[in-house]
């Protein structure tokens, strides 16, 4: 179908994809099966929209997603020249998963998705894709795969959860992982144990805190990929429906300029997302999807872009995990626009770029909330930063020599020198913290669950949130070859290049080395000689691969480093 494009005389083909399908007279099984389900002979001419979903009953996150796609695909059918179509693709609970053999398929579950969504787009001649996701690997999953397709596209967060409450204690996922070191230690009664885990999740959303979703969406929508206070906007909120029912001319706006994710995902566009996960306090995990997403559209971000970022960064929101508040409460001061407006009025993004709006990101936000900091605490003024540099430092050293990621809010000081203590896979760390072979001083090494040892990568919820509940969180650092939740805190080093299967010094660490970790400076290192290195690396015997068929084993021989963003497709 063709449109006359801002009262101009040229015409804009809208349906350039589809029409292979539906214009083409030597495809009569293809229209018929048009015809099979519902069109009417003028639904032919109209572009097609998918909508995919990762709607699933299982997770909090997801349970509401379908709800969401139906009234996107009502907005869509009500907007003259397009008809939508709604498919779906999986998602995986990291709620539910994290701490068990489960967790290995988050990771992977990205790719799954974004595999998905290139396959059934790409078959099926989309003219357009809005993708609706809600816990973690669903966005950067949506994001990769609207940006290989390469055809205007929009993101719509399904939305945060509402706080749980019990005893008049504010709760989120994250109290119910806590939870459990505090049982170890005999710090919570068995009701009251109980008591949390049963409060802690009210209803649909995804996680609460600036967790890996949250951040996602908020790194999302400043990137230009979903429309203003998409990530804001709660998942039960009225908001959140009339996000939904405006998404219709939001595309169509979107088909008619025919703006794409590569006009949009440009190397100022991600450097402007990564300010905002660094003023915001957010995940670990941003960096490694922000590093696959840039790769996908053919830009240039390396672990070093979030460093020189987060130098003059500093963070302003005061978010769970190591704050106080949840998106909730960010909703409440004006949502993520807000704090847009003001970074860009100090000078802090850069505001010319496109976005899904079809206007830049300035323009967006001209007329949002300015934020009030003597009424509101949940972002600090630039003068007053909880932290003066970003949180997010890329350490480099003979344990890292391919980079890592750590996570220092300042709160647990900025060195750390102790004993290693090593656990193959956290399981073996939470009997470690039952046993009592875990003291204050040492260095935990969880290793051999990197993208290929575990394989998959799983998240370090479980054993951090252990650490804190059991009182440990400031005097024990962590370290991994795996990665961690944004729901972790305390002093964690993740990401770690070389992963212990490839070759990795972490591999070689053994009980009582001595393991230094300077986020001032950047460095960890392992304080071993190097004959005894090279001694140990004579020695090592490689683990037997952990996964001989089926995804996790495709995702081992395919899948790269950390510091490339775990791709696989590359």
């Amino acid at each position: 179908m063709k449109f006359t494009h801002n009262n101009k005389s040229e015409e804009v083909e809208l349906n350039k994809y589809s029409k292979v399908l539906t214009q083409d007279p030597t495809q009569p099984a293809t229209q018929a099966m048009f015809y099979g389900i519902g069109f009417k002979d003028e639904d032919f001419d109209k572009a097609q929209v998918g909508i995919v979903s990762m709607d699933w009953e299982g997770n909090p996150c997801n349970m509401h997603l379908g709800h969401l796609g139906t009234k996107i695909k009502n907005s869509v059918n009500q907007t003259e020249g397009l008809i939508g179509l709604q498919f779906h693709t999986i998602g995986v609970s990291d709620g539910i998963a994290n701490g068990t053999e489960g967790m290995r398929y988050s990771l992977v579950s990205r790719e799954v998705i974004a595999d998905s969504i290139e396959t059934n787009a790409g078959a099926e001649y989309y003219d357009g894709i809005v993708a609706v996701p809600g816990c973690d690997k669903n966005m950067p999953g949506s994001i990769i795969g609207m940006a290989r397709l390469n055809r205007p596209s929009i993101m719509v967060y399904g939305g945060t959860i509402a706080h749980g409450e019990y005893k008049g204690e504010k709760l989120n996922i994250v109290s119910a992982f806590e939870a459990l070191g505090q049982k170890i230690t005999g710090h919570i009664s068995d009701e009251d144990y109980h008591g949390v885990i049963c409060h802690s999740i009210p209803g649909e959303g995804a996680c609460g805190g600036m967790y890996t979703a949250n951040t996602l969406a908020t790194a999302i929508e400043t990137l230009g990929m979903s429309l203003p206070y998409s990530s804001t906007n709660p998942a039960a909120g009225p908001e959140k429906q009339a996000e939904c029912l405006s998404v219709g001319a939001a595309i169509k706006n979107l088909l008619e300029k025919d703006i794409k994710p590569s006009d949009i995902m440009t190397k100022e566009a991600f450097e402007n997302a990564i300010v905002i996960i660094m003023t915001l306090g957010g995940s670990t995990n941003a960096v490694l999807h922000l590093l696959a997403m840039a790769k996908t559209v053919g830009v240039d971000l390396t672990q070093d872009d979030f460093q020189r970022i987060a130098d003059i960064s500093p963070v302003l929101g005061d978010f769970k995990p190591s704050g106080k508040y949840m998106q909730e409460d960010f909703h409440q001061i004006g949502g993520l626009p807000a704090l847009l407006k003001y970074l860009l009025k100090e000078g802090k993004l850069h505001g010319d770029c496109l976005t899904v709006t079809g206007k830049t990101l300035a323009e967006n936000v001209a007329d949002a909330k300015d934020l009030d900091f003597e009424a509101q605490d949940v972002i600090h003024p630039l003068e007053k930063p909880i932290k003066a540099t970003g949180h997010l430092q890329i350490l480099y050293g003979n344990l890292a020599e391919g980079g890592s990621v750590a996570k220092i809010s300042g709160k647990e000081g900025e060195r750390f020198t102790g004993t290693a203590r090593v656990f193959d896979g956290e399981q073996k760390f939470i009997e470690g913290i039952e046993t009592g072979r875990l003291h204050a001083g040492d260095v935990a090494v969880i290793r051999n669950i990197g993208p290929v040892g575990a394989p998959g990568m799983p998240e370090m919820l479980k054993p951090t949130s252990a650490l804190i509940g059991a009182g440990l969180g400031k005097s024990v650092a962590l370290i991994t070859d795996g990665r961690f939740s944004g729901g972790t805190h305390g002093f964690v080093v993740g990401h770690i290049v070389p992963e212990a299967v490839k070759g990795g010094l972490i591999g070689l660490v053994e009980d009582d080395d001595i393991i230094e970790i300077d986020a001032v400076t950047n460095k960890i290192n392992l304080k071993v000689s190097d004959e005894e290195i090279q001694k140990r690396r004579a020695a090592y015997v490689a683990p037997e691969p952990k996964a001989k068929h089926g995804v996790l084993y495709k995702y081992a021989q395919t899948v790269k480093q950390a510091n490339e963003g775990c791709v696989t497709d590359f």
